[in-house]
């Protein structure tokens, strides 16, 4: 049963007061009645309505505070002369009411001044303030006469309880790192890339790496798509990296380091990717002593084996690894396998450990007469670490010596496969097929529009709603393959339509080399037997998802050993959390989120895009900038980078189409 008591929340009115518990309605929204643990909610206030779930409640208080968090962001901010003092002014005012000082001509002034700023706010934080506010004075008016009346301090105004307050935005809210994309995006405007890149590197240390490469879940959640069209939220990330590096500035730390600690404390990572760069950055940041184990002789994990040169140049990524590894509390190990023997001395020695080793075991298709010792059987990741390995480092020979003029079939319909057909086109292959069962609307959403479009471009054969019933050999290599149509039938009770195969729609495809790039599994020896690690049903390192412990205290999971192949972007995401909790659990022991940590899951589960709304104010129909790219003839026979950015003037006017939607919630406690 919810402990609703009242509501104004996404425009849901509930109003439980008065009513016999039996009747109350219930709400909709994934609201925080629940802070943290057994810690209880009694109010929750934001952009889109107040909350209330406990009757001990001062809503003259709530406001105030409220209030008070706005101001300081205005303040800080200072943009638009409504945000700036009217902020100021609503704190002014509804504090003179909560000390018993006020009077009616003060409601009168609140609420000309909210009506301004919903009006005439630059920004969405300054329009949306005033909304819980005015909901409060209507609602709750009582409580504002009784101060006004009998002149007497609201209940809780001496601090009775906690107030808990983040400032977040629908992008950042969806970005897995949780990046201050609006920030990053005023620097660019302001021409202040410096300020770009600090604000990204907030939460997101590869800032060249994750401006390139991201499939950016956050453009799915700008505001500007209910208007025109999202803002290029990705593009615009690389240009204060590339301004660092083009300029050979000082590394830009989003704030100083602190001095190494030296005082005994040290934590050791399993693996050199994104996740482990980025919990060694974060942690170097606190001053803590980091010691990285990586199997591989080069550095960065699957993004540099993995992600080929056309996408992620190895001079930019390296960049970002050297930006970590320059941390002077950080060390790597290269060529060293950790094995369960040496984890168990890693586990002894160190006060955490953190995993973050990939997926790098590829997975089979599961057709008859698999067999993956056969000559043209390989697997995806093998091939990509053969690609790169000789395109990025000269270790190894050229691939082009085994696909020029062969025929190529991936099966798959992520960035894995994506990457094998594309190098597949330029390591010379004579026909490149990917096999996908789903259709093309699944293979964009699962990789990027551009990614898909690039690919077709160059001549990249796609066959949807497909895959392989046989593999034919000669006893030495694949000859060819017999492969399934399928189609969606719709369920006719309603229900999910079912992919069924197509009867005598059976095809043959020719073929020299099958590449699976279906999935990716961790390899997991490296856990001893003894400690009886707990999985999960998919074979990776089970945790809760928040803190990243897993089941054996003093180890923690991050990144594709903890949840299955990832984006880089995920990773990070992981990674910058466990980082944070492991900063603490080596000094008390304790496993803890902190109040920005628990709000940002709490925002999470109630969703601050809202795909419906309807925005106003603002004039439509500003086209998006498009970076120029290579020309599929300038591109399909090297390893040269496909997109070249913005120019300056393309990036500002972008980030120009940024509205800033900033919001500002709150929990009482």
């Amino acid at each position: 049963m919810s402990h609703l008591i009242f509501s104004t929340w996404g425009g849901e009115f509930i109003d439980n007061r008065d009513k016999p518990l039996e009747e109350w309605s219930e709400t909709k929204f994934n609201l925080p009645q629940t802070y943290h643990g057994e810690t209880l909610s009694k109010a929750f206030i934001g952009w889109d309505g107040v909350a209330i779930f406990h009757e001990d409640i001062d809503a003259v208080a709530l406001a105030t505070h409220y209030a008070a968090q706005y101001q300081v962001y205005s303040e800080a901010c200072g943009r638009c002369a409504p945000g700036r003092w009217g902020g100021r002014i609503l704190y002014d005012l509804l504090d003179k009411i909560a000390r018993g000082e006020g009077s009616y001509a003060d409601i009168e002034h609140l609420k000309e001044v909210s009506q301004t700023m919903m009006i005439t706010s630059k920004c969405e934080i300054g329009k949306t303030v005033p909304k819980p506010i005015l909901d409060l004075m209507e609602h709750y008016e009582e409580q504002f006469t009784t101060c006004i009346d009998q002149k007497v301090i609201s209940k809780h105004y001496n601090g009775d309880l906690s107030y808990i307050a983040k400032v977040t935005a629908p992008c950042t809210d969806m970005c897995p790192a949780h990046v201050d994309i609006p920030a990053y995006i005023e620097g660019v405007r302001d021409m202040v890339f410096t300020e770009s890149l600090q604000a990204t590197r907030q939460t997101m240390p590869l800032a060249h790496t994750c401006g390139r490469v991201c499939p950016h879940p956050c453009e799915n959640a700008c505001r500007r798509a209910n208007l025109d069209e999202p803002i290029a939220i990705m593009e615009l990330k690389r240009l204060g990296a590339d301004y660092e590096t083009d300029h050979g500035l000082t590394w830009q730390h989003p704030y100083p380091p602190k001095a190494p600690r030296n005082d005994g404390k040290k934590v050791a990572i399993v693996g050199a990717g994104p996740a482990g760069l980025t919990a060694a950055y974060y942690l170097a940041l606190e001053g803590i002593k980091v010691d990285i184990f990586e199997e591989l002789p080069v550095n960065g994990g699957e993004v540099a084996v993995g992600v080929p040169e056309y996408r992620m140049p190895i001079d930019k990524y390296q960049k970002d690894i050297d930006f970590v590894l320059e941390m002077p509390t950080v060390t790597i190990y290269n060529n060293h396998k950790v094995t369960a023997e040496k984890l168990k001395e890693l586990d002894a020695t160190y006060d955490a450990t953190l995993l973050s080793f990939g997926a790098r075991l590829s997975k089979k298709v599961h057709a008859e007469n698999e067999n993956p010792k056969m000559h043209g059987y390989w697997g995806a990741i093998s091939m990509l670490d053969k690609v790169n390995l000789w395109t990025k480092y000269g270790i190894g020979s050229s691939v082009s010596n085994e696909l020029k003029g062969k025929t190529v079939v991936c099966v798959g319909g992520g960035f894995t496969s994506m990457d094998v057909v594309r190098c597949s086109v330029r390591e010379g292959a004579k026909k490149v097929i990917m096999l996908y069962r789903r259709d093309e609307e699944t293979i964009i959403r699962n990789t990027t529009y551009e990614e898909y479009h690039e690919a077709v471009e160059e001549g990249v054969e796609f066959i949807f709603y497909s895959a392989i019933e046989k593999i034919f050999d000669d006893g030495e290599k694949i000859t060819k393959l017999l492969v399934n149509l399928f189609e969606l039938v719709p369920d006719p009770n309603g229900g999910r339509a079912q992919l069924l195969k197509k009867e005598g729609a059976d095809f043959e495809i020719e073929c020299d080399y099958l590449i699976p790039a279906v999935s990716q599994a961790a390899d997991l020896k490296i856990l001893p037997e003894e400690w009886d690690i707990k999985l999960t049903s998919w074979g990776t390192l089970l945790t809760n998802g928040k803190d990243f412990m897993t089941s054996r205290p003093k180890l923690f999971a991050a990144g594709d050993c903890e949840y299955g192949p990832m984006t880089i972007v995920n990773a990070v995401g992981q990674a910058k959390r466990a980082s944070s909790v492991i900063s603490r659990y080596i000094y008390d022991g304790e496993v803890s989120l902190t109040d920005d940590e628990i709000m940002g899951d709490h925002l999470n589960k109630l969703k601050v895009y809202n795909k419906k709304e309807k925005i106003t104010g603002w004039m439509p129909g500003l086209p998006r900038a498009v970076s120029e790219k290579l020309t599929v003839e300038e591109r399909i026979d090297n390893s040269k980078e496909v997109n070249l950015g913005f120019t300056g003037e393309e990036a500002i006017a972008e980030a120009e189409r940024c509205m800033r939607c900033y919001y500002i919630s709150m929990v009482a406690i």
